[in-house]
């Protein structure tokens, strides 16, 4: 223990923020931690008097007194005694690693090399066996899922656990036998992204309680759908409550579900629900591994169940597992989606960034409309299919970002293709999806049928599925690159490179019989 005037601290005691030990020997590895020096016994000596003389202090502070307009108003409170309030409520300073502090109020870590060395949270074997025992205590797991991302973060392999564990222990529980049945919530989080006025709360339900049973096999059984968003306070309440109905007095809960998809936050905005004295202590960041060990929450369901959150699971199939963190802000989607939609035929292609083409290989009818729900940082491009190879090697990673420079497409993997069937009987709402985990989707709308070709770097998975949002743009999209920031970046960068390497005449004339380099030749114009 070590005498402060902030709380003490074991070295051996967990960080409130992301659930890992503290340390204090190395800096660069997670959990570190400077312990407060010891301070003298005479740190609170009186300071030198203020003598009448001294024209540099005021007149009220060498009387002590404060003016009467300076005097504290009903809305302010002095330090002391607002010290003293947040103590009275618990709200006293929460001590945290120094990784959680810089994520706190910087939004990144110190450190990311060391973030390599941190191992994958495997939820089935820390907790599965649990889970699969007959006996314990009553089991209810939160699968979380990003509504902008839906498929890509679902914990499938989590879910088809519950369900091979409730099927197992669901014969003894219909006899009268002692079996831990688990219980499964779906809860469906950052539901401001989507364009919530256009949407029917019971459509959306419905269809997270189809996809996720598409995800886990039909043996999943859901004790229940939420669709929330913490940010915003939306369904938090309804949640809580259901959870602890089915937890009981003694249950353990669970949230899982892949990085970045909201549990430290959604629990954060769950305890302020449950009116748990003091403030929420999980570190909230738009860094995805935040959590690192499981965190208990007490006090929040009350008696002696327990609150668990579980660090975010890595889903290699995702297309954000792939990237850097300054290329993760271009795609991570942070306000309510917007659509952008195209009108294209057969042989033209979309891309968003360098990550993902989709081309228009044949159709039964002229024309199909495509609308993108992406994040709006991402640029995007549509032209001609033909000219998609030149695209690719002038373009990658300077117009189209991600990839941050062209150096990183090759780090991304390999460029393949999927290819789609697509039907539809109406030109005004989208029949069907094509999403790509970590990144968003295609909306679809036609009336006939369709082939398309989808290309996208090797392992990242992309699906078809019923449509979630099926209005579209009432402007459409122009041919060629969409205007953004990026685009506007990398065309400035483009012709100072240009102009640099064109020789100068002059010099040419003047120079020694050494032969300079030719310039360049200009990129190829890509016809939209």
């Amino acid at each position: 223990m070590v005498s402060s005037d902030l709380p003490a601290l074991r070295v051996n005691e967990v960080c409130p923020g992301c659930g890992i030990a503290m340390q204090s020997s190395d800096p660069a590895l997670p959990g570190f931690f400077l312990l407060p020096s010891a301070k003298s016994p005479d740190y609170r000596a009186r300071l030198a008097r203020v003598t009448v003389d001294d024209t540099r202090i005021s007149a009220s502070l060498k009387s002590g007194h404060l003016r009467e307009d300076l005097e504290p108003s009903g809305g302010y409170k002095p330090a002391a005694a607002a010290a003293e309030t947040a103590e009275a409520k618990g709200e006293g300073k929460v001590l945290v690693c120094a990784r959680c502090h810089s994520l706190r109020h910087y939004g990144r870590v110190k450190h990311p090399d060391a973030e390599r060395l941190l191992p994958d949270f495997d939820f089935v074997a820390a907790v599965g066996p649990r889970l699969a025992s007959p006996s314990g205590a009553r089991s209810l797991v939160l699968l979380l899922a990003d509504a902008s991302d839906f498929d890509g973060s679902f914990p499938r392999a989590v879910a088809r656990l519950v369900a091979a564990a409730g099927e197992a222990h669901r014969a003894d529980w219909k006899h009268g036998a002692p079996a831990n049945l688990p219980r499964a919530l779906l809860v469906v989080t950052k539901l401001d992204l989507l364009p919530t006025p256009s949407l029917s709360p019971d459509d959306v339900h419905a269809w997270a309680h189809s996809r996720a049973r598409a995800g886990a096999g039909s043996d999943l059984r859901l004790a229940g759908v939420h669709l929330v968003s913490a940010a915003r306070g939306w369904g938090v309440r309804d949640l809580l409550e259901h959870v602890r109905e089915l937890s009981g007095t003694r249950g353990n809960v669970w949230a899982v579900g892949a990085r970045n998809v909201g549990k430290s936050t959604l629990l954060n905005a769950i305890a302020r629900c449950s009116g748990i004295v003091g403030r929420p202590t999980l570190t909230e960041a738009p860094v995805p591994g935040t959590t690192l060990d499981v965190i208990k929450l007490d006090g929040v369901l009350g008696a002696q169940a327990k609150l668990f959150d579980t660090p975010g699971l890595l889903h290699g199939h995702q297309l954000t597992s792939r990237l850097t963190s300054e290329e993760m802000k271009l795609v991570q989607v942070r306000k309510e989606m917007s659509p952008r939609t195209y009108r294209i035929k057969t042989g033209q292609s979309i891309h968003i960034g360098g990550l993902v083409r989709l081309d228009v290989e044949e159709l039964t009818v002229g024309s199909i409309y495509v609308t993108v729900w992406a994040s709006p940082l991402v640029p995007l491009h549509m032209g001609k299919t033909e000219n998609s190879a030149a695209l690719m090697k002038e373009h990658f990673g300077l117009q189209l970002q991600p990839p941050i420079g062209q150096e990183r497409v090759k780090e991304l993997g390999k460029w393949v293709r999927k290819q789609f069937k697509v039907s539809g009987n109406s030109w005004d709402t989208n029949s069907k999806d094509i999403a790509i985990a970590g990144l968003g989707w295609f909306g679809i709308g036609l009336k006939g049928e369709a082939v398309l070709g989808l290309w996208a770097y090797d392992g990242v998975d992309v699906i078809s599925r019923s449509s979630l949002v099926h209005e579209r743009a009432s402007i459409f999209e122009e041919a060629g690159f969409t205007v953004s920031q990026i685009v506007s970046k990398a065309d400035s960068m483009t012709n100072k490179l240009k102009s640099t390497k064109k020789p100068n005449k002059e010099r040419t004339r003047s120079a020694s019989p050494v032969t300079e380099p030719e310039a360049s030749e200009p990129a190829s114009n890509i016809d939209a």
